[in-house]
Order: structure tokens, then sequence, then C-alpha cells
């Protein structure tokens, strides 16, 4: 990788010392002057045109020769990054498990798009869908399927317009909030859902009337908002709703009024200066607003390639070692080797049973008794053969009934 910077870095210079520019314009100027010259004076034309000739050929061989050294510059760069990048087959797609399931990529990616607000481009590629379905139908080469364009957004009970419908407005807020530091359509949006989010324990509309509070009290957009009496204003207005679940963060926020003039040695400097709060309450409602419509905060498809541009390089290896050996993997639904993601990429939970000392399965999973203990589902059958049965790790009795899933 080294290599390829210093190559970058001197192709780089070479062109911001290239004379190439000006001698073009040289050129160019020394042509008009030479087109003026017998504009005025016809009968000088050839005494003009014969001087011109050795000005025009000298520039064009400086031309030539910075040229040549850009290209030079330009080859050495090429053959640095073919060296670094060697072009390498990828990993064969006989056994894709996605061919059978188009309607899955395809919803990824429309999902994908809305998420990014490309609205346009969503509604251009689900139309190119139900055309392509609609002519595969012509040719009995296709039925009615999940990959009809007209459904494939639905989430559950929720049609994929009333998705896209959701999605716009995702957008608009955020847009309002990190391009014009506007809270105010966002708080609105959590209110209309408080019992949602309540549900699920979020704080997410405190977090927006905290920044709200501290935005206030900075200064707002303008004189007429400004200061930390319209904070003070707001926090009378608003912030009797959050009593008393949030008191010792509204006390704090109270606090920080009498270190107005000096707020930066205050205890307070981290509530009121943090130049990430925008960003983490960006994600907050980011996550909140998708976890309402049952999705996740972050784009299965920015993952799933993020996950599979850092797993093939090992995977790339891999084949060239088999390819050595002879060997082929044969197992399923498994990789060959562990392939290290970010902490951020590792959704699920591995539970394995502390009696059969195997992996729980959706065919064989996790069970929790009624004292605590959790062991896989087959276990379980073995163990209390329809009747009553003791726990294998305490002195607990229970029924097999009693028993819950549990979901990692």
């Amino acid at each position: 990788m080294d290599l390829v910077r210093k190559e970058h870095e001197r192709l780089a210079k070479r062109l911001k010392a290239s004379q190439n520019i000006k001698n073009v314009q040289d050129t160019i100027d020394l042509i008009q002057a030479a087109r003026d010259a017998i504009a005025s004076d016809p009968g000088q034309a050839s005494i003009t045109l014969a001087k011109l000739q050795n000005s025009v050929k000298s520039s064009f061989d400086s031309i030539n020769d910075n040229l040549k050294e850009h290209h030079s510059a330009l080859n050495k760069y090429s053959k640095a990054l073919d060296k670094l990048f060697k072009d390498k087959p990828l990993p064969s797609t006989e056994h894709d498990a996605l061919l059978s399931r188009e309607h899955l990529i395809n919803r990824a990616i429309a999902m994908h798009l809305l998420r990014e607000g490309q609205f346009s481009v969503a509604a251009t590629f689900l139309s190119e869908i139900a055309e392509k379905k609609a002519s595969r139908q012509e040719n009995d080469m296709d039925t009615d399927g999940p990959d009809d364009a007209t459904s494939l957004l639905d989430i559950d009970d929720v049609p994929s317009s009333e998705v896209r419908k959701q999605f716009a407005t995702m957008y608009y807020i955020l847009h309002e909030m990190k391009e014009n530091n506007n809270l105010l359509p966002a708080i609105q949006w959590s209110r209309d859902n408080k019992e949602a989010l309540e549900a699920r324990g979020s704080n997410l509309e405190f977090e927006l009337c905290r920044l709200q509070f501290v935005w206030l009290f900075h200064g707002g957009q303008g004189p007429a908002v400004a200061g930390p009496q319209a904070a003070l204003e707001y926090a009378r207005r608003e912030f009797h709703a959050f009593l008393p679940r949030y008191l010792v963060e509204i006390q704090q926020l109270m606090g920080a009024m009498a270190f107005a003039p000096n707020l930066q040695e205050s205890p307070y400097r981290n509530i009121f200066d943090n130049p990430a709060a925008w960003s983490d309450v960006a994600q907050s409602f980011t996550r909140e607003f998708c976890s309402l419509l049952g999705l996740s905060a972050d784009s299965p498809l920015y993952i799933a390639a993020t996950a599979g541009a850092i797993a093939l390089p090992t995977l790339l290896k891999l084949q060239t070692i088999m390819k050595a050996k002879r060997t082929e993997w044969t197992t399923q639904n498994e990789l060959p080797v562990e392939i290290p993601l970010p902490p951020s990429y590792l959704f699920h939970s591995i539970f394995v049973c502390p009696v059969s000392k195997e992996q729980s399965t959706d065919e064989n999973p996790p069970m929790m008794m009624p004292c605590g203990h959790v062991i896989a589902e087959e276990s379980l059958k073995r163990i209390c053969k329809g009747t009553r049965f003791k726990c294998p790790y305490c002195p607990n009795e229970s029924h097999p009934r009693e028993a819950r899933k549990v979901f990692l």
C-alpha cells in the first residue's frame, strides 16, 4: 500500500507542477496574434506565418515532452495498483442460496434506496421489476409471486405505498434535523407515537427536547430565540411532562443556568459542548423510526455488502488453498472458516445446550424453564418424557408446558 501511496503522491505533484496548460495557452495566444496581424496587413501574411512556425513547433515539443512524463508516471501508478490488487476470480456461485430468492434481493435494494432518500430511483427500480415480471408472464415463464413490485415492500399489515410514505416522512425529518437544525418535526413525531415508544422503553422524546433546550441555550437561529432565557422558558413549558423519570437530567440542565457566563469551565460542559449530539440523536431517531416499522436501524444491503467485502479476501485465499489441495467444502449453511467481523455486525447470539453440547437451531430452539435455566428443546423432551421433571441444574420441578421458547 505504501508503494501505491508513493506513486499517487508523485503523480499528483507532477500534475500540479505541469506547464502543459500554460504551453497550450501560449500557443493559442501566438496563433490569435498572428491572425490579428494578417487581418490588419494581408500583405505580410507569408512573413507572419514563417515567424509563427518555429514558435508553434517549440510549444508543441514542450507539450509532448510533458505528456510523456505524465504517461510514464501514470503507467507506474497503474502497475503499482495492479501489483497490490491482483486479478483473482471470485468464489463460485454454483451453490448460491439467493439465486432462487430474487425477490429478497430486490426488496433489499428497494429498501436501501428508500432509506437513503432516493425515492425517484426506488420508483424507477420498482417499475422495472414490474415490467420484467409482466414480460415473464406473457412468455409463461412466471406467475404471481412474492417478487410482485406492488407488494415487494409490504411489511406485515403495512402496504408498500404506506411504507414509501413513512420513509419519505423519515427522510424529511432527518433533513430538517441535519441541514436546518430543526428538531420540531422529530419532536412532534415522537409525541404522535408516544405510546409505541414508551412500550419500547425509548427515551427519544426527552433526548430531542433536551437537545432543543441546549440549542436554544446557545442562541438558536436568531436573536428572537437566543440565549438562556429562551431555553428556560422552553424548559418551563415542556419539561414537566418528563418528571419524575428524568428528574436528575432536568436538574443538570437547570443547574447549568447558573454557569451560563462560564459554561466551558463548569461541570455541565459535556452536556452543552457535545459535537456528536446531533448525529447521536439522528441515529436514535432513525433506530426508533425503523423499529416501529419492524425494520432494522441499518440497511441490510449495506451491512451485507460491507460484511461481504470484509470476508472476500479470506474466502479467496481459502479457495486458492482448497484448489491446490484439490478439496471441496461440502457442509451447507456454514462458512468453512471463521470470518472476523466488527462487533456491530454480530447480530445472532449462539446458544449451546449444556446437556447435549449442541448449538440450538430453528428446529431445536432454546427453552427456558420456570427456574430460569435454559436447555435445548430436544434435551427437554428427552428429560421430561411428557411428565413433570426435575431441572438438571437445580432441585426445581416443572412441567414441559411451562417451558418458554427463548429468542436470541
